[in-house]
């Protein structure tokens, strides 16, 4: 299976139809067609469903689809590392991570290696621990930025300063928003946007729920989201009220939401993660360096 040939695949997957990929590609119809049809063989799977106006994909022509992509993300960014390794340092560090007020550390040092190599680029990826540690272990992600409790048995960390405040976004016409925090039996009265991090799927070996106890189950969970803005949004129209961390929504005089922590308090670390054994690019090593020397050297 070569690349050259995934490329076509994709090409005939995003514009829905043959004679529309070959043009796009400046290659023959015939010859995409063989192409693609020789791939069908190969893997011994129907891929494409032909019809009159539209070519669509199979659902084993969707999951090449998603396996080709990161296929050729993985061919680029291997090609940008070495063609890093040099005198000057320069390629691409691709970090994911969850949104926590936390990242204000991975900026600063962003910060500092830009300003004395101009050439590096970094490349930031927003989501949950379950898509971030997904990319880190296909390769696509050189480190992930992981809000605790999480299982870090496949990887190495520094653990970042500062801890995180969980607590309820919540509008401020809420008769609970007169309160300075929220306890667990006001969340009972509460429908709830939950954090999927929250949820018992992610979270049944960290022990991150006990501050819940045997209550979780009968809390009114309208929805779950991995990202703030949008469980913002859904606040502000009334959906439900979001168990979230603290600084991550805008909660000025002029919002029209609060932010109440949880009491007792409930707390999470941040660690920035990379997978074990793991061979650096240049850019990415120098980037783990300074992250060693002010988070760890110094303590």
């Amino acid at each position: 299976m070569e690349i050259r040939v995934l490329k076509y695949f994709l090409a005939v997957a995003r514009e829905g139809s043959i004679t529309g990929a070959a043009n796009s590609i400046h290659l023959t119809q015939p010859t995409l067609t063989r192409q693609l049809q020789e791939l069908e063989k190969e893997l011994g799977q129907k891929l494409l469903i032909r019809g009159k106006y539209r070519v669509t994909l199979t659902p084993e022509g969707m999951i090449l689809r998603k396996r080709a992509q990161e296929i050729i993300k993985i061919k680029k960014k291997t090609e940008a590392e070495f063609q890093a390794i040099s005198d000057t340092i320069s390629g691409d560090i691709y970090i994911g991570g969850g949104e926590t007020d936390s990242m204000k550390y991975i900026a600063e040092i962003i910060k500092e290696i830009q300003s004395e190599y101009p050439e590096i680029k970094f490349h930031i990826y927003s989501g949950n621990a379950e898509d971030v540690t997904e990319k880190l272990d296909k390769g696509l992600l050189d480190f992930g930025i992981l809000i605790q409790p999480i299982d870090l048995s496949k990887y190495d960390n520094i653990t970042l300063p500062d801890k995180d405040v969980w607590g309820v976004i919540m509008r401020k016409d809420n008769p609970l928003a007169i309160k300075k925090c929220i306890k667990l039996k006001d969340l009972s009265e509460l429908p709830l946007l939950v954090s999927r991090q929250l949820s018992p799927k992610y979270s049944k070996e960290s022990g991150f729920l006990d501050w819940f106890g045997d209550k979780y189950k009968d809390l009114d969970i309208k929805a779950t989201y991995n990202l703030v803005y949008n469980a913002v949004v859904m606040v502000k129209a009334g959906v439900g009220n979001a168990i979230t961390l603290d600084k991550l929504a805008d909660t000025s005089t002029e919002s029209k939401v609060c932010f109440r922590p949880l009491s007792p308090k409930l707390e999470s670390g941040l660690d920035i993660v990379w997978k074990k054994y793991q061979i650096f690019s240049p850019a990415a090593k120098l980037f783990l360096d300074k992250m060693k020397k002010r988070f760890v050297n110094n303590n």
